[in-house]
């Protein structure tokens, strides 16, 4: 059969308002696909149902269709995005009247089944992870539009390749490049040199300021190949798709609700400018469980920030916080936190970077804990404390934290449906051929580079990396771009090294995972981000930067590498 041309245009919610014109208007396309949901997302949105039962779902999707849905239809293309969120009906619903007020004859599916919050008391929302099959049915009976609750992100891959080519729920194989290819588009322009470590090697020949955002060419046979429309800023290349690969994965079994994709069988292979050929997939059947993602409120969170200018940084900031400690001994949080950030610099040339910045946050269920205590402590010492005192900001009355939870529940326990366009209600059978998830061995690492003379330099001059959070974990991926590269990186960057250029992970469990087709090395860390994103334990909750500040850190490395 044809070519499936699936693009993407939205990696969160809040991404980039003209990327679907941008898509519609740049090219060819088949199905063009919006992924808006995260774990802080369905938060958010769990908070805007509580002041309206009729909200929870992307409202951005809506004003983004009154532009396009026209356009969308006179070119053929439809439309699959899980911006439906808590809500996915009421989107549904909301997208039949928009098109009804424009003109525009389209049919709306939507899928439902993934809200178990009635099952899970004390949760603000708790949503099982759906997979392709939902969306698949809504397609084949002819939908224009099909918008989802919370489906895994490759889902919105997966289920139109499903549709387009008639795959089996147990064609793994096929599945699993339509896995990785949706894992590859989710997260939009981080496929086409956002946010890539590498980036400086481009700025001369690439516009790198506004990149396209990508699109996979998918085959029968589940192999891709990911690009970008003609003429758009960014680039494609081996680099770049390895870099999202790695994104938010783990080991080499990366598991969802249709098949396991093994990512340890992956190859990539420059297939031209901006052209990134994605073959050798396999997969397994999936796992007898679905993933729920819990959020539920944690308590109230309060912050102040004091400015520590000068001399003598380290007696000021003992001095305020032995000042704040007395004052809230009388009613004290259930949480204090201290971090004192040295920004400043000797002989500064300016305020700013002679300053310090102290950082206190307090947490507890009662908001007057965080709120009016903290606040009259920190105010009352204005005249009473460091030379220099000053805060950046009066501190709040509390804001309400949320935590996110990982639970499973077996998949015949969910009601998967997906609803047609013509009111037609189709149950999608949960996988009947599934598989406890195990670990694979460890591969056998390579040679290692003969010995020679090495040098103390950054990582990052030989290595790429990206991170990101999964709850309270976070993964940090890297690769190395030559094969002697990989040969050092695979045998010097273990677990132990990873925790003792990472202070924060010593105390923490810390797991390596081995991905030689891909030069890579995929570390898990246990615990670093708390109860959460929502929860903001550090400074970079989403752990967005850890790869990089591992890629700042200097090593013993090969001077012929360098």
């Amino acid at each position: 059969m044809t070519v499936l041309r699936i693009g993407n245009a939205s990696g969160f919610y809040g991404d980039r308002f003209d990327a679907m014109r941008e898509m519609l208007t740049g090219g060819p396309l088949d199905v063009l696909t919006g992924d808006y949901l995260a774990e802080l997302t369905m938060l958010i949105l769990g908070r805007d149902r509580l002041g309206d039962p009729d909200a929870g779902y992307a409202r951005t999707f809506l004003r983004q269709l009154e532009e396009c849905l026209g356009l969308a239809r006179e070119r053929g293309v439809r439309i699959v995005a899980n911006a439906g969120g808590l809500n996915p009906a009421g989107l549904a619903a909301a997208v039949r009247a928009l098109a009804d007020r424009l003109g525009i004859p389209v049919r709306v599916a939507h899928v439902e089944g993934d809200d178990l919050t009635a099952g899970h008391p004390g949760s603000l929302t708790a949503h099982a992870y759906l997979g392709g099959f939902g969306i698949a049915e809504c397609l084949r009976a002819g939908a224009d539009v099909v918008v989802t609750g919370r489906v895994t992100d490759a889902a919105l891959v997966t289920g139109p390749a499903a549709a387009h080519f008639g795959w089996a729920p147990t064609e793994y194989d096929r599945l699993a490049g339509a896995v990785v290819a949706g894992h590859v588009l989710e997260c939009g322009t981080q496929a086409t040199g956002g946010n890539y470590a590498f980036f400086r090697e481009h700025r001369g020949g690439r516009d790198l300021r506004h990149p396209g955002f990508p699109l996979a060419e998918l085959h029968a046979d589940g192999t891709c190949v990911i690009t970008k429309h003609d003429g758009t800023g960014g680039l494609v290349d081996t680099g770049t798709v390895t870099a999202q690969l790695l994104y938010e994965t783990a080991g080499a079994r990366y598991a969802g609700p249709d098949v396991t994709a093994r990512l340890d069988t992956v190859r990539l292979t420059q297939d031209g400018p901006d052209r990134v050929r994605i073959d050798g997939v396999r997969g397994e059947a999936p796992p007898p469980t679905l993933k729920v993602g819990r959020n539920r409120l944690g308590g109230f969170r309060g912050e102040v920030t004091f400015v520590l200018t000068g001399l003598d940084i380290e007696e000021k900031a003992a001095l305020v916080r032995e000042q704040m400690t007395d004052a809230l001994a009388k009613t004290p949080p259930a949480e204090i936190r201290w971090d004192l950030v040295r920004t400043d610099r000797p002989d500064a040339p300016t305020e700013e970077t002679a300053s310090a910045l102290l950082r206190l946050v307090v947490r507890d269920a009662d908001q007057r804990a965080v709120g009016r205590a903290l606040s009259g402590a920190a105010v009352e010492l204005a005249l009473a404390s460091y030379p220099g005192f000053h805060v950046t900001a009066p501190p709040g009355k509390g804001a309400p934290y949320g935590v996110f939870e990982d639970v499973y529940v077996p998949q015949g326990s969910v009601d998967h449906v997906a609803v047609l366009h013509d009111g037609r209600r189709v149950p999608v059978a949960p996988a009947q051929d599934t598989a406890v998830l195990d670990a694979v061995p460890e591969p056998p690492l390579p040679e290692p580079l003969p010995c020679g003379p090495r040098r103390s330099a950054p990582l990052g001059l030989v290595a790429g990396a990206r991170s990101g959070d999964k709850g309270g974990n976070a993964n940090v991926g890297v690769w190395a771009r030559t094969d002697d590269a990989w040969r050092w990186l695979a045998h010097e960057l273990t677990a132990d090294r990873f925790r003792e250029l990472i202070p924060e992970a010593r105390d923490l469990p810390v797991t390596r995972h081995t991905l030689p087709n891909l030069r890579a090395l995929n570390f898990v860390v246990e615990g670093i981000l708390g109860e959460g994103v929502a929860a903001q334990a550090r400074f970079d909750p989403q752990a967005k930067a850890l790869g990089e500040w591992l890629r700042a850190r200097h090593m013993d490395i090969p001077e012929v590498l360098l």
